[in-house]
């Protein structure tokens, strides 16, 4: 069985609830949950104090590794505060010797990022402690998918994807459209050439979605890519005043401007049903009338 130690570098906690009912269940199927006391820290909208959860990101230099799963409890805001003061040489060294296995997503893509950027680290973008481990039901898939991404050196993902068919491969990377988008410009973007490029995002509006793809369109990012893969946008209802715009019309757009396919429909972001995906690791994409196949290697895995 495996250590899991919680971190929380974003918001506070609001449904302590599921936090606890997530470390229950871990526990219940012979995991070893550590670092318990993050879940009910609070300064204001944020899970502790800068110091503190600056501190929780710091001290995995020193985390013993293990077999051991570092898991945000959740995302909302606060990782791009801390950004400019983490000792990212330390994080990167350890994880060069005896990596941990850093999963989360959300706000979390800020310091996943970071990590890809400044030293080539994998880590996984996936379930979190609250909104997943904690959920009012245990999604099957998500947990299916999660530890065949966590157990294995390679693994394939497979969905009815829309878009080009297409075989190509490349370094899989992105996480959080909006925590991207916030990145441009700074150390902490990912300089990927020739990747597979994974997006999701929870609560934007269709044209908003729009609108942050075509800054990564604009800014060169997305044409430089392999192929760019969506996930789920949670929450982007169009309105009575969009007359029929909605997120395929986002998309029938968007291939107007890219040279690289999209393919969209995976089961990846927000939603209870999420795969798990292993961000800076080797990533082979097939997509065509059969279906779409995203196999992933090279990345650090539970040997026991």
């Amino acid at each position: 069985m495996s250590r899991f130690h919680l971190i929380a570098p974003s918001g506070y906690c609001i449904n302590q609830h599921a936090a606890l009912l997530g470390i229950q269940r871990l526990q219940e199927a012979g995991h070893q949950v550590d670092n318990t006391a993050v879940i009910s820290r609070r300064d204001q909208r944020f899970a502790g104090t800068e110091s503190e959860r600056l501190a929780d990101v710091n001290r995995l230099a020193t985390l013993t590794a293990t077999d051991t799963i570092v898991m945000p409890v959740r995302g909302g805001y606060g990782a791009s505060r801390l950004l400019g003061h983490i000792d990212w040489q330390a994080l990167i060294a350890r994880q060069r010797q005896d990596p941990l296995l850093i999963c989360g997503h959300s706000d979390f893509t800020a310091i996943q990022c970071g990590l890809l950027a400044l030293g080539n680290v994998i880590t996984f973008s996936g379930p979190m402690l609250a909104a997943n481990f904690g959920a009012p039901e245990l999604n099957t898939f998500t947990q299916t998918h999660f530890w065949q991404a966590l157990r294995n050196a390679q693994y394939t993902v497979e969905w009815n994807g829309d878009g080009p068919a297409c075989h190509t491969e490349g370094t899989l990377w992105g996480g959080n459209l909006a925590m991207l988008i916030s990145l441009i410009g700074t150390p902490w973007m990912p300089k990927i050439e020739n990747g597979v490029l994974v997006l999701e995002d929870i609560n934007e509006h269709p044209f908003r979605v729009e609108r942050m793809l075509l800054q990564l369109v604009d800014a060169g990012i997305l044409n430089r890519q392999s192929a760019i893969v969506l996930g789920s946008f949670s929450g982007s209802t169009p309105n009575e005043y969009d007359a029929g715009y909605d997120l395929n019309t986002v998309y029938a757009f968007l291939r107007e401007r890219l040279s690289v396919p999209l393919i969209t429909g995976l089961d990846f972001g927000h939603e209870q049903r999420t795969v798990t995906l292993a961000l800076g690791a080797h990533a082979v994409l097939q997509h065509d009338q059969a279906g779409t196949q995203l196999t992933v290697s090279g990345h650090p895995f539970l040997k026991s």
